[in-house]
């Protein structure tokens, strides 16, 4: 347990309580998460089951563009959808389902914060909390479609109910077992294989839970966790015996897929290195000065998790940012534990490097936003012009006001934070809200305008709204872009098989999945868009079959 001098000012308890957490938790989570597209990528990916759900499709097994869609079971999505719905009066659908990504990670932080408490402390609650939005891979993923978020936040709440077995062992174990039974719900086979190891290794191997009431808890998590996890396959099985066939076949793809290559290592490394600061270097300290007593719940549990993180990455070879974001409620927890341990020399060079980390970030988007509004420095202008080259800047005025602001108010907080063992993650935190809110004010136009596939679709659709449309067949669209293509232009297309198609109109992406110069005489093309520049050029065309 940890002890730590109680804050005494009034602005110490206002900035470290509960209610400085919950604004800057709240200020986070909610600028940024609205008022742009879809983008592509994990964004416009996730919202198609969530599009399909509001439109009545997929509601046991998730849709995207009418077809089956595997990669998630549907906890996320049936969220996205009711938060949609409850915002549409307000919020256009895409906006409304992100709503659901701030729940789940609001969720994440609560869950963290009370876990570190039950297992270091009250002191350690605050910590816990400023270093998890103080992360430097979590900013982008808690502002999109995202429904890893909502397998960490069930994580979370799985550690949070493990952590108060040894005081409360039956409240402890039930959240537990609810916690795994919904990370499975939200995330499979794989979310699973992250949270119920976690409750016979507690009882097996932590002195803290061997005691008679602790064991018959943990007993009841685990039945809870497999009886309720079972109850979404059995429905499908029972239901929709295809898609239950195809979700195994899907599952068993991924977890054997491999483990990841010696050649990719050092790739591994350097994702952990930069997605987990600055989580790692503290955790690494807490577990070095608890070295004796790594067997003690407080250290042995946040440890398991990192442990089983890491091993179903390393066996699966999956090397995506979003497959580290299981890795920051244990991190953070360890984290957490350290903070208050460090000695003062590190502790202020922890401070001292976040500030000055986020003052030169800070710069940089300023040098970004001079570069779009003023083309200056040249060079960054000539590259902005060159990745986005039909993008106008509007209201720049506005935006320098407010990023000023902003500028000026987190260089007051830092100023006048109190010195106490917050202090390093809660600027930590601040510097990352402060940065994500900089960009957002100057930038969130110019990323709209490269990430947002709106004109493409509105485009096509203008092209085909000319035409004798019995389908259009691809040659292979990611996910992204079919459900762009299904949400801004209710167009849903069909993959060509053996070369061939019954189809009279064709859509080919990029020119990198076939060979336009080998199409057959008969395809002339009779719309063609580019989007974007350089690396991040974009090229699409619509075939229309001509006969002869």
């Amino acid at each position: 347990m940890i002890t730590d001098p109680r804050p005494t000012s009034l602005l110490q308890r206002r900035i470290y309580g509960t209610l400085g957490i919950t604004l800057l938790v709240g200020l986070y989570l909610l600028v940024g998460l609205t008022g742009h597209d879809p983008w592509r990528g994990d964004d416009a990916r996730h919202f198609g089951p969530v599009w399909s759900m509001l439109r009545g499709e997929g509601l046991l097994f998730p849709q995207l563009a009418g077809e089956p869609f595997a990669a998630y079971p549907p906890l996320y999505y049936w969220f996205a959808a009711l938060t949609a719905l409850a915002t549409s009066p307000v919020l256009a659908p895409h906006d409304g389902a992100r709503i659901a990504t701030a729940l789940f990670t609001a969720a994440t932080v609560y869950c963290t914060a009370r876990a570190a408490e039950s297992l270091y402390g009250r002191p350690a609650r605050t910590p816990a909390a400023m270093l998890t939005l103080g992360t430097l891979g979590l900013v982008l993923h808690a502002h999109e479609t995202q429904p890893m978020i909502a397998v960490v936040a069930m994580l979370a709440l799985t550690l949070y109910g493990l952590a108060k077995v040894p005081q409360q062992p039956a409240k402890g174990s039930i959240t537990a077992g609810i916690g795994a039974a919904l990370a499975f719900l939200a995330g499979g086979v794989p979310a699973a294989l992250l949270t119920m190891p976690l409750l016979p290794l507690a009882l097996t191997l932590s002195r803290d839970c061997r005691t008679p009431h602790a064991s018959g808890g943990l007993l009841l998590g685990l039945s809870i966790a497999l009886g309720l996890g079972a109850l979404w396959p059995v429905a499908i099985h029972l239901l929709q015996p295809e898609a239950y066939a195809l979700w195994l076949k899907t599952t068993w793809r991924e977890l054997a897929s491999g483990p990841i290559a010696a050649r990719d290592l050092n790739k591994l490394v350097e994702l952990l290195g930069w997605f987990t600061w600055p989580l790692w270097p503290i955790a690494l300290w807490a577990l070095w000065r608890g070295r004796r007593q790594l067997g003690a719940l407080p250290l042995l549990l946040p440890l398991l998790s990192a442990v089983l993180t890491l091993a179903w990455v390393s066996l699966t070879g999956e090397l995506s940012p979003s497959s580290m974001l299981p890795l920051l409620p244990p991190l953070a927890l360890l984290a957490a534990g350290g903070v208050p341990t460090l000695r003062r020399g590190a502790a202020n060079a922890f401070d001292w490097f976040g500030v000055m980390t986020f003052a030169v970030f800070g710069l940089l988007i300023w040098l970004a936003w001079t570069a779009q509004a003023y083309s200056w420095p040249p060079g960054l202008a000539r590259h902005a012009n060159r990745v986005a080259p039909d993008f106008v800047l509007h209201g720049s005025a506005m935006q320098l006001s407010i990023g000023v602001l902003i500028t000026v108010f987190w260089l007051l907080l830092v100023w006048r934070l109190p010195r106490n063992s917050s202090r390093s993650p809660s600027n930590w935190a601040l510097g990352m809200t402060m940065l994500w809110c900089l960009a957002v004010t100057l930038l969130m136009p110019w990323f709209d305008h490269g990430r947002s596939y709106r004109p493409v679709m509105k485009s096509l659709e203008g092209a085909v709204a000319g035409e004798v449309v019995d389908c259009i067949a691809t040659t292979g669209l990611p996910d992204a872009l079919r459900s762009s293509l299904d949400y801004f232009a209710g167009i849903r297309t069909v993959p060509v098989q053996d070369d061939s198609t019954p189809c009279s109109l064709l859509l080919v992406h990029d020119n990198r999945r076939i060979d336009t110069t080998e199409l057959a005489p008969e395809w002339r093309v009779i719309w063609d868009y580019r989007r974007g520049g350089g690396k991040q050029l974009e090229t699409f065309r619509l075939y229309r079959r001509t006969p002869g």
